[in-house]
């Protein structure tokens, strides 16, 4: 894989990769930007979790001008989940830079989406429905746009945004460079980017698995609290050679470690707010075996690259399942196995699922280690070190004293006792760390446009949403017959998932799936 200074970007560009915590390109970066770059039109089959936001966000950030005062790009999304996802990574890439992007998308006050226009963004990152919204309103125009791309289009495309899509195309220049990012190429995105691309380079990167097969991957289901007990007792049952534990705040890691150390274990807390010198500390110290546990936030999770790593604990689910994917990652390295666990909480479970689906790898599930595991792991690693130390010829002048012992005391009581002293006793002290709040998956609430009505779903019936002749609702939220928008965010489909941004035309014959009653918006209920 190419480091990412190899492609030739800006140093402020590369600087805000390195903070990232990339270090070198994934297959989609590695063939997407040098196209992306050139000012290429292109199409890239992705999945989520290959890192294509970063394959089509270096480079577009690398071209803006910083002196620009227009919209010059625009990404467009299927979802404002992951219209808010692509935002924070697009300002990431570019805070030193000083590019400036947007995120617009429904269920957000419009009011505020315009005010914030007028500090003059060069990047928009938005969901059809919305962004045809603001083109209505003339609060933004397209007419100096040179990059579009389209994330995920085959999702948006299934979702009934083809026309918007169009729509929106048109009112950009002839003159740009379009990039197209689809996990699949059904007919309908073919016959897209024949009409919108010009001479699209293809390039392709379809895993056959999302996660490394070398690595045993299950999951513990239990409660918040339970989660530092279980962690002691799975560190003594496996006994690690070296673990990364990973938390999802700074607060986390840093109270987590703090505990640990308290209970005895060498271990050390990563995450962002240290400066670079602490950093390289850390990381000298786990390298060389002086601590064995590394606590760290997901800016570890991605270039982290050390070998010897035998076990990564999830202690928190991460956000997403690319995040999952890069922290598993850092075990089973160099064509060895490993071994991740993943604490999960019951309310977090339909997102475990979620993760299983994207990775296209099944988690198995494994009971919570008991006292008695955990004691039996740690004295069968003790053993393993007294055999170990036997089979070398460096215990030679400790014979005569092994003589004199045996001869007064009963070699059982001798030998357990030296294994008692080796495996050393935890320190049994009272741990509560600040309880973080559960991931769960979120339920997909329509789009509110900002005219009052609710856009109407473009694959439905009279009768309420339907996609691919399935009916979506019950008691996990679709709506049906005109119901109005739950306040307690039910109306998304069966398996959770992102928020969907939906269109059409309800107001027609109660067509779209929602009746003509059901038109009031209540947006204040989404902001």
């Amino acid at each position: 894989m190419k480091t990412f200074s190899e492609f030739g970007l800006e140093p402020k560009v590369l600087r805000a990769i390195t903070e990232m915590g990339f270090e070198e390109s994934t297959p989609i970066q590695e063939k997407a930007i040098p196209i992306a770059m050139e000012g290429r039109d292109l199409i890239g089959q992705a999945q989520t979790g290959t890192g294509k936001t970063a394959a089509f966000g270096i480079p577009l950030i690398n071209k803006i001008d910083i002196k620009e005062e227009r919209i010059v790009a625009l990404i467009m999304c299927p979802t404002r989940e992951l219209a808010i996802q692509v935002a924070e990574e697009i300002e990431k890439l570019g805070r030193f830079k000083g590019i400036r992007s947007l995120p617009i998308y429904g269920g957000q006050d419009i009011v505020k989406q315009i005010r914030a226009l007028r500090k003059k963004p060069q990047i928009i990152i938005g969901t059809p429905g919305r962004l045809l919204d603001h083109i209505n309103r003339k609060t933004i125009k397209l007419d100096d746009v040179q990059t579009v791309i389209l994330d995920e289009a085959d999702e948006m495309l299934d979702m009934g945004f083809m026309e918007d899509i169009q729509s929106i195309l048109k009112l950009v220049p002839d003159e740009r460079q379009t990039m197209l990012f689809s996990a699949t190429m059904p007919i309908n995105i073919q016959k897209l980017a024949q009409q919108f691309l010009s001479n699209p380079e293809h390039v392709s990167v379809i895993p056959k698995q999302v996660s490394a097969p070398l690595i045993d991957q299950s999951y513990i289901e239990l409660h918040e609290r339970q989660k530092f007990e279980a962690l002691c007792r799975l560190i003594d049952m496996e006994a690690p050679d070296l673990a990364i534990i990973f938390g999802r705040t700074k607060r986390r890691v840093d109270e987590l470690s703090e505990a640990l150390q308290k209970r005895g274990y060498t271990a050390e807390g990563l995450h962002g707010d240290l400066s670079q010198n602490q950093r390289d500390n850390v990381m000298r110290k786990f390298r060389d075996g002086s601590i064995d546990v590394l606590v760290a936030t997901d800016v570890a999770a991605r270039g982290l690259d050390v070998s010897g790593v035998t076990h990564v604990i999830n202690f928190d689910l991460p956000q997403d399942p690319e995040s999952y994917v890069h922290r598993i990652g850092r075990t089973g390295r160099a064509g060895k196995e490993g071994a991740a666990y993943t604490f999960v909480t019951p309310r977090e479970i339909d997102h475990l699922h979620f993760i299983e689906k994207i990775t296209r790898h099944k988690i198995s599930r494994k009971p919570m280690p008991s006292l008695a595991e955990a004691i039996e792991g740690k004295q069968k690693m003790t053993a393993e070190r007294v055999l170990e130390a036997m089979q070398s010829d460096d215990h030679n002048q400790y014979k005569g004293l092994a003589i004199s012992l045996l001869e007064q005391h009963d070699s059982v009581h001798l030998l357990a006792a030296a294994f008692k002293l080796l495996t050393g006793e935890k320190k049994d002290i009272e741990i509560e760390l600040t309880p973080e709040d559960p991931i769960r998956a979120k339920k997909r609430r329509p789009d509110v446009r900002s005219n009052g009505r609710r856009p109407s779903g473009s694959y439905g019936t009279a009768g309420g949403a339907r996609r691919n002749d399935r009916p979506y609702g019950g008691d996990r939220g679709g709506y049906r017959g005109g119901d109005r928008n739950r306040r307690d965010g039910g109306g998304g489909y069966r398996d959770g998932g992102r928020d969907r941004d939906y269109r059409g035309r309800s107001d027609r014959d109660n067509r779209g799936g929602y009746s003509r009653s059901s038109n009031r918006s209540n947006e204040e209920t989404l902001v």
